[in-house]
């Protein structure tokens, strides 16, 4: 893997961001969510335009028989649909489905940033002060830079959003910024059979 400042593109992972908005603490998530969003779409589109790969990683809720398909579908037809339209995933976007905290754990996020050449993670999405944070430390102990915009990430607590942000910064050497200051660098999309063949990568 890369050294932090070494060669690689940027890949913008968007986290949990397709959602129902039905689970526990979902109430207390929902004013910040819509805060963040009209930030994240354009945040996404930046990306695109410059060609940086946007990859969803999303719990899948417990629904084991689900692809990503059908939990943008369900997304889409609760009352919040108009939380997850203006950012869901085009058909260009990489979706990793996750079912713990961290984007890392026990899905293939590792070989994908690998074999896209990445070395910069920007982290958005939610929730801060749990899968943002969780996915910041494991990226930092794969050697990765990581980038967290702070307008663009949505938390439960303020406060403990305030302290996570601190600790990515001070303790994982995050880039604490906001979203109009990602300089996304230049990076590429796999071909389709790119994405189905795995020989091997970095664990």
């Amino acid at each position: 893997m890369w050294g932090p400042g070494e060669t690689g593109g940027s890949a913008l992972v968007v986290i949990d961001m397709i959602n129902t908005y039905e689970h526990e603490d979902a109430e207390l998530l929902l004013p910040a969510a819509e805060r963040v969003v009209p930030v994240l779409a354009e945040l996404i589109g930046r990306a695109r335009d410059a060609c940086v790969p946007v990859i969803y990683a999303n719990d899948n809720f417990g629904l084991w028989r689900s692809h990503h398909g059908e939990l943008v579908e369900a997304a889409l037809s609760r009352p919040h649909a108009g939380l997850v339209e203006p950012i869901r995933p085009d058909d260009d976007s990489l979706f990793v489905v996750k079912t713990r905290h961290s984007v890392f754990h026990d899905t293939p996020m590792s070989y994908l940033l690998w074999q896209l050449d990445v070395g910069t993670v920007v982290l958005a999405g939610q929730v801060t002060e749990q899968c943002v944070l969780y996915s910041a430390l494991d990226a930092h102990i794969r050697h990765l830079d990581v980038t967290v915009p702070r307008d663009a990430v949505a938390s439960i607590h303020p406060h403990l959003e305030a302290a996570a942000l601190e600790m990515m910064e001070c303790n994982m050497g995050a880039r604490i910024v906001q979203a109009m200051e990602v300089n996304f660098r230049g990076g590429r999309r796999p071909a389709p059979e790119e994405t189905t063949h795995h020989p091997g990568g970095p664990s």
